[in-house]
């Protein structure tokens, strides 16, 4: 029978009182440590912000959400969601501070459903979190723009191309992922960094170079929709339609979680590293907004097929107007462009470190098929270089459709927020029904009101998640037809079909690896 320690029964371990105190409640709830725990705070909280990062999410859905109801509805709709968000994130540093397990979702998700619901709960956040893997794109634009822009003669990238460049990156992000994860912690505070002041750099430099700029009645006010090109004349919907950039962009903090078996004091630095990086998202993504909106010179002509970015890059045709406008050339414009892209860069290298714990965390519970390969570590570094390897794969794969459809990012963007939002939504409502005289505290605890906050979170995650599969075009047909229902359906069948047929005489949930005697979890 396998039990695990009271904090009393650790305190008479001879040696033991500078044990770690996320490392103790590691091992109360059945884990032995096997990662190296040398993560800082601040190196948590960098790779959690890199994983959200400042652009990645915001430059590829700016010019869709801008163009379905014009810049009001995009500008207000970043501090609604950003409200909702916090509820999301407080609910989830409480659940942290509790379970500090690389596990993170799908173990919080056992442990708070109980015995009876604990597999299932535990099996369908799991499998939502490895269906929720991103990809990454954004080096179209800096090449269309270095050689020549579109209207002299530069290069378009095709699709080869650019599944090629996505490929390597993917490479690369998982060749960096098998060093020892102090590089990847030094890279992200790189990554912190580059974006803050990058981000500083293009908020503050874009409307002083930009020759004029718009009303504060314009960015604040003004609705526009453009039914001529997106089919949608209905405001209400084209106003939930605009909010997606928004949703899309303020997800990916629970990285701090996939790390605390890794960082110190997780008990504590997990829900700051959480809440830390939703807040500095938060400030500087709607100041991006505010920029890139109020240095707009003409609306019309950034989706125009015949601009210099070809009606397909909108933050780079701005940021091409701006410098162009004034000094006559594209310089300063690719300069800031390649700060985006190293956005872009930093945040696959974070997502594909927090998609690894994942895989290694299931794979511990043996619940992927060759489960023994997946966990392993490697014998140097002590990071899950198998399971970083697998995701890579995975990755990859997800991105061959681009060669013959057209809208494969579109339909990425909603499995990957579907799956990835959709796994909180499962610890979050177990926790909101549970027993409170069944849940251990953490230092970071709510009290009387996690109930309403865990209520809002649960509903806004539904809400999000139902938006991400409505239709984004009209007419629908075989080119804007949103194919994420099918995709996502297909994959949760084969989930659900798993476990009804199979899983469920096995998977128990997460496996205790340590068997020492307890009194209570």
């Amino acid at each position: 029978m396998l039990l695990v320690c009271s904090e009393r029964n650790f305190a008479e371990v001879p040696g033991d009182t500078t044990m770690d105190s996320a490392e103790k409640r590691l091992n109360e709830l059945g884990y032995k440590q096997e990662l190296r725990r040398e993560m800082t705070m601040f190196k948590t909280l960098a790779i959690s912000f890199s994983t959200m990062t400042l652009f990645t999410g915001i430059t590829p859905l700016y010019g869709s959400s801008l163009q379905y109801a014009g810049p009001a509805t995009l500008v207000w709709g970043w501090i609604v969601v950003s409200f909702f968000t916090w509820f999301v994130g407080i609910a989830m540093a409480e659940i942290c501070s509790s379970f500090p397990t690389t596990g993170s979702l799908y173990f919080w998700a056992a442990h708070l459903a109980g015995p009876k619901w604990g597999p299932f709960s535990s099996w369908c956040c799991a499998w939502l979190e490895t269906i929720g893997l991103i990809a990454g794109i954004g080096t179209q634009s800096i090449i269309l723009l270095s050689t020549g822009t579109n209207k002299g003669g530069g290069y378009f990238a095709p699709k080869w191309l650019f599944l090629c460049m996505y490929i390597g990156l993917t490479v690369i992000w998982a060749v960096l992922n098998t060093f020892a994860l102090e590089v990847i912690a030094l890279i992200d505070i790189v990554s912190i960094w580059w974006q803050v002041i990058g981000g500083l750099v293009i908020v503050i430099m874009l409307p002083l170079v930009a020759l004029s700029t718009k009303s504060a009645s314009f960015v604040f006010t003004h609705l526009e929709l453009a039914p001529e090109s997106t089919g949608i004349s209905s405001k209400p919907y084209a106003a939930i339609l605009s909010f997606l950039v928004s949703q899309y962009s303020l997800y990916g903090y629970d990285a701090a979680a996939h790390l605390t078996e890794e960082t110190k004091g997780a008990d504590k630095n997990g829900p700051i590293a959480i809440l830390g990086s939703i807040g500095i998202i938060s400030v500087f993504g709607w100041a991006y907004i505010l920029a890139l909106t109020f240095s707009i010179q003409d609306f019309g002509y950034l989706y125009d097929p015949n601009n210099e970015t070809a009606g397909a890059f909108v933050p780079a045709q701005i940021l091409y107007d701006a410098f162009h406008g004034r000094y006559h050339n594209s310089a300063g414009a690719i300069i800031l462009l390649f700060v985006i892209w190293g956005s872009f860069f930093f945040g696959g290298l974070s997502i594909t470190t927090s998609a690894a714990r994942v895989v290694y965390a299931l794979s511990r519970d043996k619940g992927v098929p060759f489960s023994h390969l997946w966990r392993q570590l490697h014998p140097k570094y002590k990071v899950p270089s198998n399971a970083v390897w697998l995701c890579a794969a995975i990755c990859i794969l997800l991105g061959l459709p681009i060669l013959k459809v057209n809208v494969v990012f579109t339909a990425i963007t909603s499995i990957c927020t579907i799956g990835w939002v959709g796994g909180y939504a499962v610890p979050i409502f177990a926790r909101l029904v549970m027993s409170e005289k069944n849940f251990k505290p953490g230092p970071f605890y709510l009290g009387k009101a996690r109930r309403p906050i865990c209520l809002v979170a649960f509903l806004w995650i539904c809400y999000t998640c139902s938006v991400f599969l409505l239709p984004t075009l009209y007419p629908i047909d075989w080119d804007t037809f949103n194919y994420a229902p099918v995709a996502l359906g297909v994959a949760l069948g084969l989930v659900m079909l798993w476990w009804l047929l199979d899983a469920r005489k096995w998977f128990k949930g997460p496996v205790r690896n340590i068997d020492i005697q307890n009194d209570k979890v």
